[in-house]
């Protein structure tokens, strides 16, 4: 096949996969309302697809920061952090996101995938070794890619298949890099972080934890499972997305290794790459102060996730193993889960659809992302419009 023929032959896979949906997949949103509310079409609908944990895209916090910046320095920067794009907004972020996280080092990156991306390929290259959970996120993996490093890796949260693998290195531990997330994106379940602090030890690793779904949403302080664990300091990398709880776009990396700052001369997703927007700086900097100060938002974002698990549960849905604000119910085909989808949208409410093989084991997942800003009759509606779709669709 030729180039051209192998995208003709993707969309035929596509197409076999789920003939009917295929417009399911970047659905234009066509005007947006609140943190909740947005319309699709002739559809005002409620936003259960969005991460926007803490319900902080419309704070005025956030907003009157990015006009500021956008009066004062203008649109973008229009060069990369190692030219003219490191501005007094990029620096400042860096020091309070190293504070936040209580670390010497931090750095800012143009998107929460290059944090990832940049972080990886500049710690490890060929003739080293990384560890990585089977349900990593794509931008993990592509990072693992670039670098160069022979990847591995082990069933998802099976600690005894990590000690296997990690067993079988040998002496080459001492030039691996072991990496899990806080939060996983598709079924909202939690790395078991104090045994894979564990084995990291042992076996003389270093270890990063990817806090991106985690991040505002864990923990007294928000900093994610290393704060709810109390393994902030054991954790030698930490990276992250302004994308999520600080509803704005961007990612970080923050260690308490000085030489982290070296990451800027040899990571070329940070040197090759234009630096964030003055405005998008600045509302990420109030919205990391508003998550700082956010303990009520937490709990308000916990009670509505606790409200929507529970009456899933209860209504027979097969749902990731804890609550949280990423909650999905687990489909036997894309065809169930479009028709779930569809049927969602029919009563105004958007979720996201997952199929193979972004889903985890050739499953289909509707996915909903709750939000502190949902009220509690919001999600009460939610809950029992899956509950009579549960009755229509599944036990028909």
């Amino acid at each position: 096949m030729n180039l051209l023929e192998k995208l003709d032959a993707a969309a035929a896979k596509r197409k076999a996969l789920l003939p009917e949906g295929i417009g399911a997949f970047g659905i234009p949103i066509e005007e947006i309302y609140s943190a909740t509310e947005a319309r699709i079409g002739d559809r005002r609908v409620l936003l259960l697809g969005t991460n926007n944990y803490l319900g902080l895209t419309f704070s005025p916090e956030c907003i009157q920061a990015a006009h500021k910046a956008l009066d004062n320095e203008g649109t973008g920067t229009t060069g990369s952090r190692m030219a003219n794009g490191s501005y007094y907004g990029h620096r400042a972020l860096e020091r309070e996101f190293a504070d936040f996280y209580e670390c010497c080092a931090g750095i800012v990156f143009t998107t929460g995938y290059q944090a990832n991306l940049g972080t990886i390929s500049g710690l490890v290259g060929p003739g080293d070794t990384v560890l990585i959970d089977g349900d990593s996120h794509a931008s993990i993996f592509d990072g693992c890619i670039l670098s160069g490093a022979e990847i591995i890796r082990f069933k998802h949260n099976d600690m005894v298949d990590m000690e296997k693998r990690l067993r079988r290195l040998g002496k080459r531990t001492e030039t691996t890099l072991i990496i899990v997330e806080g939060i996983y994106s598709m079924l909202g379940d939690q790395a078991p972080l104090a045994e894979i602090v564990h084995l990291k030890n042992k076996y003389n690793c270093a270890l990063l934890l990817d806090e991106a779904h985690s991040l505002g949403v864990l923990g007294e302080k928000g900093q994610g499972l290393a704060e709810k664990t109390g393994l902030l300091k054991e954790i030698d990398f930490i990276t992250g997305t302004f994308s999520k709880s600080l509803c704005s776009i961007g990612g970080f990396c923050v260690s308490n290794h000085p030489q982290l700052d070296q990451l800027r001369y040899v990571s070329h997703p940070y040197i090759f790459t234009a630096s964030p927007s003055p405005a998008t700086i600045a509302s990420t900097r109030a919205a990391l102060q508003l998550l700082r100060n956010g303990n009520e938002l937490r709990k308000q974002l916990w009670r509505n996730c606790t409200q929507l698990y529970t009456q899933l549960k209860k209504t027979g849905y097969t749902l990731g193993p804890e609550p949280g604000p990423v909650i999905a119910a687990i489909l036997d085909s894309p065809r169930q889960a479009l028709q779930i989808w569809q049927s969602l949208l029919e009563h105004n409410i958007y979720v996201n659809l997952i199929l193979p093989p972004a889903a985890p084991d050739g499953k289909s997942l509707v996915r909903c992302s709750v939000n502190a800003a949902h009220t509690t009759e919001q999600i009460a509606y939610v809950g029992d419009t899956f509950e009579k779709l549960f009755r229509q669709v599944l036990n028909s």
